[in-house]
């Protein structure tokens, strides 16, 4: 069944050249593709552009079977659409009690090359812009750092590290005129940040803890200032993390001559992130009256509809989905809101077996999400913010 009504989520992926991150997108589609994958989710990932799927899906068995890393997309940018459509026919009856059918996952690519060199005139410096701008409606933002390069300045990693986040402090610093109009701050714009280190395969003692740490005491100024620059950019700034959220990624496992894609740290993590991360980040933010009103309604228009996934509250269909989800938000109450994002432990687990017994994919989708997260914090490859 062709899903009819969406609701889309948006990350955007930051990291200089050669930080993987062409590798990374590869890695994800390719390993969503795997039969082991398809058996052991109850959804699938679909590439909107079967064009754009293929060639992500041969770049990832290239590796796999080839040992041959995919080619960079140099001074360009790129964005990816990927549907998470339910495995099983759904319920047409019960689904007409849910606000959607499925979600759509939104990758947005951005060149490092944008950030570390001269653009090359003119054209190139708009495209520069009219890129930046396209990432404004993310949720999410990853800003990678090289595990490669991190190994390369072992003992002095503060050389790298430090240079790293100057550049995006300055390149962000040079577009900020071009990027607001008439002045004003942003409403919408990436207001989770995420520290991700890239390549941790390389730094298999560095924990999710260990990588924080050494990223605040070689560079807690700069990360500092990196927030300043980024709060400059939007609307209610105290609605805003930079650097309190961190992951551990690795595509694979690089030997010589071998290129081992079954064995990836945190690729698992990236839906979680981009669905339930923001909508309990928002809400909490709500809670502590962070959120100034114009923000705050642009910010919590799909959290009524996550929430009444998440719990099971079955609601009426009014009319399409932009409507529906503004509906949605209305009827629910806070305390329904807060309880959803503040699912956990025990309770989480039971409501996602309970939804596997119903036959209620969507709900055991988005809980299986947040149990995620859960893992990734216990394997101590993700660190949420508590603020």
């Amino acid at each position: 069944m062709k899903p009819s009504r969406v609701l889309e989520q948006n990350i955007a992926v930051f990291g200089a050249s050669g930080s993987g991150k062409t590798v990374m997108l590869s890695s994800f589609y390719g390993a969503t593709q795997e039969p082991q994958y398809r058996q052991n989710n109850l959804f699938h990932v679909v590439a909107d552009d079967a064009g754009q799927g293929t060639r992500l899906h041969q770049s990832y068995l290239g590796m796999k079977n080839s040992a041959r890393l995919p080619m960079s997309n140099h001074f360009s940018a790129t964005s990816y659409s990927f549907s998470v459509r339910l495995k099983d026919e759904p319920d047409a009856k019960a689904m007409k009690k849910k606000p959607f059918d499925a979600l759509r996952l939104v990758w947005h690519d951005y060149p490092g090359e944008w950030f570390e060199q001269n653009v090359s005139g003119p054209e190139e410096a708009q495209r520069r812009i009219d890129t930046f701008k396209s990432l404004l409606g993310s949720d999410v933002a990853l800003l990678l750092v090289d595990g490669q390069r991190l190994l390369d300045n072992a003992g002095e990693e503060e050389r790298y590290l430090k240079a790293l986040l100057a550049t995006f402090h300055n390149g962000l610093l040079s577009l900020k005129d071009d990027l607001l109009e008439d002045g004003k701050p942003l409403v919408e714009f990436p207001r989770i940040w995420i520290m991700a280190l890239s390549k941790s395969d390389l730094l298999p003692n560095l924990d999710v803890f260990k990588f924080r740490d050494l990223l605040i005491e070689k560079a807690g100024d700069e990360m500092a200032d990196l927030r300043q620059v980024l709060a400059g950019l939007v609307e209610g700034s105290d609605a805003l993390s930079v650097g309190e959220d961190f992951v551990l990624l690795s595509s694979a496992r690089f030997d010589a001559g071998k290129v081992e894609v079954t064995e990836r740290i945190g690729l698992d993590l990236i839906l979680p992130l981009a669905a339930v991360l923001p909508f309990e980040r928002h809400l909490r933010w709500a809670e502590l009256k962070l959120l100034p009103a114009k923000v705050g309604e642009k910010l919590l228009s799909g959290a009524g509809a996550l929430a009444a996934v998440l719990v099971g509250i079955k609601i009426k269909r009014p009319g399409p989905i932009g409507p529906v989800l503004k509906f949605v938000g209305l009827v629910l109450s806070q305390e329904v809101l807060n309880d959803a994002a503040k699912l956990a432990g025990d309770r989480l687990q039971v409501l996602h077996a309970e939804a596997l017994a119903k036959r209620d994919y969507l709900t055991a989708a988005l809980t299986r999400f947040k149990i995620d997260l859960e893992a990734g914090e216990e394997k101590r490859i993700f660190i949420r913010s508590l603020r």
